[in-house]
């Protein structure tokens, strides 16, 4: 890799960009937009947009305005504004937002919250959500009592 992809950049509008060869753990906390395309573990916490590249891998609790994610990520995400999910992008996360869209091919596993207070909602502290299970039996039933019957030897 070249030196270039190790280091970071700043435009002159304050949005910066972290190439695919930095590696950092801590907590990351900033205004503007930035693009992170190395691996990255720990908090990410900022008012503005996230964009995580295609190359990155991030481990962490990320809380900001919204987020772009075409990279790996696991961990939590609150987005007051939006979380989109782009490409190849590989989530295992708790999602709590506004605004949730993912494409086509994308891999996610997790829990969203879309509620329009989701911005005060807690995401989950590492308990897996669980939706309640329904068998086929109950399945029919709620079925077979919606439509009228033709036949009384249905079943």
């Amino acid at each position: 890799m070249r030196e270039a992809d190790y280091q970071a950049s700043v435009d002159p509008a304050g949005n910066a960009t972290f190439g695919p060869g930095l590696v950092f753990e801590g907590k990351l906390s900033f205004k503007g937009q930035v693009e992170f395309n190395g691996t990255f573990k720990g908090a990410i916490t900022t008012d503005d947009l996230l964009i995580i590249g295609e190359q990155a891998k991030v481990d962490a609790d990320i809380r900001c305005g919204s987020v772009v994610i075409r990279g790996e990520v696991t961990g939590k995400i609150k987005a007051r504004d939006s979380v989109e999910l782009r490409g190849r992008a590989r989530v295992k996360a708790d999602v709590a937002t506004l605004s949730f869209a993912m494409d086509k091919g994308v891999i996610f596993e997790g829990y969203c919250n879309m509620d329009p207070e989701a911005a005060a909602v807690r995401v989950s502290e590492g308990r897996p959500k669980v939706w309640p299970s329904r068998s086929r039996k109950d399945l029919r039933g709620t079925y077979d009592s919606a439509q009228p019957r033709s036949d009384s030897s249905a079943d």
